[in-house]
């Protein structure tokens, strides 16, 4: 990652993709990656800048299915985009222990995995549609990388800053990163007081009302 990378990524420390998310809202951006769910309920929360990799059914002679990942950096997020294919796989033990190797944040794909327990017991971050066994290869292969792509419905651009924990993934558009992570870190302070009132004797309601619960994730107007 390089310097702005970093420094975007720090903007996110202390908050879950609830919170990024509520933020999104509230500026009326979309992101939120639907049906990608976490491969566990990883206690983490993972942040890093997209790579991108778009596959799509194989031609003739079939073309490659994981060799881009040798241009992934330490620190990124590895976005997957297959069309939400669950027939076959494009990531499997080998790719886990390789993006161990290099330093890689975590993957996300929009479609399945397989050979789990490497990940699962080495806890690389992993966020799919599901796990099947039948290998991708000779029926998917890449057509880009780092480009833009469509993950759970949400568009993801290279160095998009993608938030993922145990809720889902968010992908937070690189150049409205601050304004998203300032957002989040304010309506995180304002339940934080919520919850401090309440256990101090408060209503539910009139803690809401007290610090305008209501309109924390409601769009500006």
């Amino acid at each position: 990652m390089n310097l702005e990378d970093k420094e975007l990524v720090a903007l996110f420390e202390g908050l879950d993709t609830p919170a990024v998310s509520d933020a999104m809202d509230k500026l009326g951006l979309p992101g939120q990656c639907l049906d990608i769910a976490p491969l566990t309920d990883y206690p983490q929360v993972t942040v890093g800048p997209a790579f991108t990799a778009q596959y799509v059914s194989a031609s003739t002679p079939p073309g490659t299915v994981g060799d881009f990942i040798d241009e992934v950096a330490p620190g990124d997020m590895l976005l997957i985009a297959n069309g939400g294919r669950t027939d076959c796989t494009v990531w499997g033990d080998i790719m886990t222990q390789y993006a161990l190797v290099r330093g890689i944040a975590g993957t996300v794909i929009d479609g399945v995995c397989r050979d789990v327990n490497k990940a699962l017991g080495e806890g690389y971050p992993l966020f799919t549609r599901g796990r099947f066994m039948r290998t991708g290869k000779d029926r998917v292969e890449v057509v880009a990388v780092n480009q833009p792509v469509s993950i759970g419905g949400a568009r993801a651009c290279p160095r998009d800053i993608v938030v993922a924990d145990a809720n889902g993934v968010v992908v937070v558009p690189r150049q409205r990163a601050r304004e998203v992570a300032e957002c989040a870190h304010q309506i995180e302070k304002i339940e934080a007081q919520i919850r401090e009132q309440i256990a101090n004797g408060k209503t539910l309601k009139e803690a809401r009302a007290a610090l305008g619960y209501h309109n924390l994730q409601r769009k500006a107007q």
